[in-house]
Protein backbone atom coordinates (compact mmCIF):
# COMPACT_ATOMS: atom_id res chain seq x y z
CA UNK A 1 0.00 0.00 0.00
CA UNK A 2 0.86 3.30 -1.09
CA UNK A 3 0.44 6.49 0.97
CA UNK A 4 -0.12 9.56 -0.38
CA UNK A 5 -0.07 13.25 1.76
CA UNK A 6 -0.58 16.59 0.79
CA UNK A 7 1.02 19.12 2.47
CA UNK A 8 -1.98 22.48 3.06
CA UNK A 9 -3.67 21.88 -0.02
CA UNK A 10 -5.33 24.97 -0.90
CA UNK A 11 -7.72 23.79 -4.37
CA UNK A 12 -10.44 21.57 -3.01
CA UNK A 13 -11.20 19.98 -6.73
CA UNK A 14 -7.32 19.16 -6.65
CA UNK A 15 -7.79 17.47 -3.12
CA UNK A 16 -10.84 15.40 -4.69
CA UNK A 17 -9.39 13.93 -7.73
CA UNK A 18 -6.49 13.32 -5.11
CA UNK A 19 -9.12 10.95 -3.10
CA UNK A 20 -10.23 9.58 -6.10
CA UNK A 21 -7.01 8.36 -7.61
CA UNK A 22 -6.10 7.00 -3.80
CA UNK A 23 -9.48 5.04 -4.00
CA UNK A 24 -8.34 3.69 -7.41
CA UNK A 25 -5.09 2.73 -6.16
CA UNK A 26 -5.91 1.23 -2.71
CA UNK A 27 -3.70 4.08 -1.12
CA UNK A 28 -4.08 5.54 2.30
CA UNK A 29 -4.33 9.73 1.88
CA UNK A 30 -2.55 11.95 4.59
CA UNK A 31 -3.83 15.80 4.28
CA UNK A 32 -1.87 18.44 6.56
CA UNK A 33 -3.90 21.13 7.86
CA UNK A 34 -4.17 23.89 7.22
CA UNK A 35 -6.11 24.16 3.86
CA UNK A 36 -7.16 26.73 1.66
CA UNK A 37 -10.63 25.44 2.04
CA UNK A 38 -13.01 24.40 4.39
CA UNK A 39 -13.32 20.43 4.69
CA UNK A 40 -16.41 19.22 3.13
CA UNK A 41 -16.31 21.85 0.32
CA UNK A 42 -18.78 20.51 -2.35
CA UNK A 43 -16.21 20.80 -5.07
CA UNK A 44 -13.91 18.82 -3.32
CA UNK A 45 -16.76 16.22 -2.76
CA UNK A 46 -18.05 16.50 -6.24
CA UNK A 47 -14.35 15.94 -7.56
CA UNK A 48 -14.15 12.89 -5.54
CA UNK A 49 -17.17 11.53 -7.00
CA UNK A 50 -18.91 8.57 -5.16
CA UNK A 51 -15.59 7.25 -4.16
CA UNK A 52 -15.24 8.87 -0.41
CA UNK A 53 -17.11 6.06 1.48
CA UNK A 54 -14.00 3.96 -0.02
CA UNK A 55 -11.17 6.40 0.93
CA UNK A 56 -8.80 5.45 3.46
CA UNK A 57 -8.14 8.90 4.83
CA UNK A 58 -6.19 10.99 7.57
CA UNK A 59 -6.42 14.40 8.76
CA UNK A 60 -3.86 15.93 10.52
CA UNK A 61 -4.29 19.44 12.42
CA UNK A 62 -0.43 20.78 11.76
CA UNK A 63 2.74 19.13 10.32
CA UNK A 64 4.24 18.58 13.30
CA UNK A 65 0.84 16.57 14.39
CA UNK A 66 1.69 14.52 11.26
CA UNK A 67 5.48 14.30 11.67
CA UNK A 68 4.17 12.30 15.24
CA UNK A 69 2.42 9.98 13.48
CA UNK A 70 5.29 9.18 10.92
CA UNK A 71 6.28 5.40 11.78
CA UNK A 72 9.71 5.54 12.86
CA UNK A 73 10.63 3.52 9.76
CA UNK A 74 8.54 5.19 7.41
CA UNK A 75 10.61 6.16 3.60
CA UNK A 76 9.09 9.44 2.26
CA UNK A 77 9.48 10.78 -0.53
CA UNK A 78 9.21 14.97 -1.13
CA UNK A 79 7.93 15.86 -4.76
CA UNK A 80 9.02 19.10 -6.32
CA UNK A 81 9.78 20.77 -9.66
CA UNK A 82 12.78 21.83 -7.76
CA UNK A 83 14.20 18.51 -7.06
CA UNK A 84 17.31 17.26 -8.73
CA UNK A 85 16.61 13.61 -9.27
CA UNK A 86 13.98 12.13 -11.28
CA UNK A 87 10.79 10.07 -10.28
CA UNK A 88 11.87 7.65 -12.56
CA UNK A 89 15.45 7.25 -10.61
CA UNK A 90 13.83 6.53 -7.84
CA UNK A 91 13.27 2.96 -6.65
CA UNK A 92 9.65 2.89 -4.56
CA UNK A 93 8.76 -0.19 -2.18
CA UNK A 94 5.08 -0.69 -0.74
CA UNK A 95 4.25 1.41 2.28
CA UNK A 96 6.52 4.34 0.70
CA UNK A 97 4.84 8.03 1.16
CA UNK A 98 4.62 10.31 -1.37
CA UNK A 99 4.69 13.70 -0.10
CA UNK A 100 3.20 16.68 -2.26
CA UNK A 101 3.19 20.64 -1.34
CA UNK A 102 0.50 23.37 -2.14
CA UNK A 103 -0.37 24.29 -5.40
CA UNK A 104 0.87 27.55 -5.20
CA UNK A 105 4.18 27.02 -3.87
CA UNK A 106 5.06 23.76 -3.34
CA UNK A 107 6.82 22.27 -0.42
CA UNK A 108 8.69 24.88 2.01
CA UNK A 109 12.71 24.46 2.14
CA UNK A 110 11.97 23.46 5.72
CA UNK A 111 10.31 20.25 4.38
CA UNK A 112 11.77 19.37 1.40
CA UNK A 113 15.17 19.13 3.54
CA UNK A 114 13.85 16.45 5.86
CA UNK A 115 13.38 14.02 2.68
CA UNK A 116 14.77 12.71 -0.30
CA UNK A 117 13.38 14.97 -2.90
CA UNK A 118 11.95 13.60 -6.54
CA UNK A 119 10.87 15.80 -9.53
CA UNK A 120 8.60 14.32 -12.73
CA UNK A 121 10.68 15.11 -15.82
CA UNK A 122 9.04 17.83 -17.89
CA UNK A 123 10.39 18.28 -21.28
CA UNK A 124 8.11 21.37 -21.94
CA UNK A 125 8.23 24.64 -21.50
CA UNK A 126 5.92 24.22 -18.06
CA UNK A 127 7.23 25.13 -14.34
CA UNK A 128 5.40 22.37 -13.15
CA UNK A 129 2.52 20.26 -13.07
CA UNK A 130 -1.01 20.51 -11.73
CA UNK A 131 -1.19 18.70 -8.81
CA UNK A 132 -3.90 16.00 -8.92
CA UNK A 133 -1.52 15.53 -12.14
CA UNK A 134 1.93 15.53 -10.44
CA UNK A 135 0.17 12.92 -8.11
CA UNK A 136 -1.41 10.56 -10.23
CA UNK A 137 1.92 10.62 -12.53
CA UNK A 138 3.66 9.72 -9.18
CA UNK A 139 1.69 7.41 -7.46
CA UNK A 140 1.05 4.98 -10.28
CA UNK A 141 4.82 4.99 -11.35
CA UNK A 142 4.85 3.74 -7.70
CA UNK A 143 2.75 0.99 -7.73
CA UNK A 144 3.55 0.30 -10.81
CA UNK A 145 6.92 -0.25 -9.47
CA UNK A 146 5.60 -2.32 -6.51
CA UNK A 147 2.92 -4.39 -8.07
CA UNK A 148 5.36 -6.39 -9.76
CA UNK A 149 7.73 -7.06 -6.98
Amino acid sequence: MLRIVLYQPEIPQNTGNVARTAVALGAELHLVRPFGFRWGDPRMRRAGLDYWKHLNYHLHDSWEAFLEALPGDARVWAMSAHAERSLYAARFRRGDWLLFGPETQGLPPEVMQQFPALKIPTPGPVRSLNLAVAVGVAAFEAYRQVAVE
